[in-house]
């Protein structure tokens, strides 16, 4: 299936919801960065649910045939990025999020409305 970006990122935070992921965040960035087109922001609640949450994320949307570009911070113990060029996925640590705080530095995106499945 062909996802556009739109799709994409709503597929990834449906993921990482499904996935018990916090503080779910879909940022359209089009207007303000050259980027991507959307950024989906969430945090796990231990590094092990941040590694968790990343193996979901590939995995599943590999199974529908988008594999990341890019995968930065696996090592780290605080975040992860998943670079799916149109649409970049950050995941944290909640204190990681806090620090990097990039809801308040991409504040002049749009923030998409979600409505989630109930799991």
């Amino acid at each position: 299936m062909n996802m556009d970006s739109l799709m994409l990122a709503k597929a990834a935070a449906e993921i990482l919801d499904a996935k018990k992921a916090e503080n779910i965040n879909v940022i359209r960035i089009t207007n303000i960065s050259s980027l991507g087109d959307y950024f989906v922001i969430a945090n796990g609640t231990s590094n092990t649910h941040v590694h968790a949450l990343a193996d979901e994320l590939e995995e599943k949307l590999k199974a529908e045939g988008r594999a990341p570009a890019r995968v930065e911070g696996y090592r780290s113990n605080s975040w992860i990025i998943l670079d799916y060029e149109e649409v970049v996925v950050h995941l944290f640590t909640a204190d990681a999020r806090e620090f990097y705080d990039l809801d308040r530095l991409w504040a002049d995106g749009e923030k998409l409305e979600i409505e989630f499945k109930p799991n």
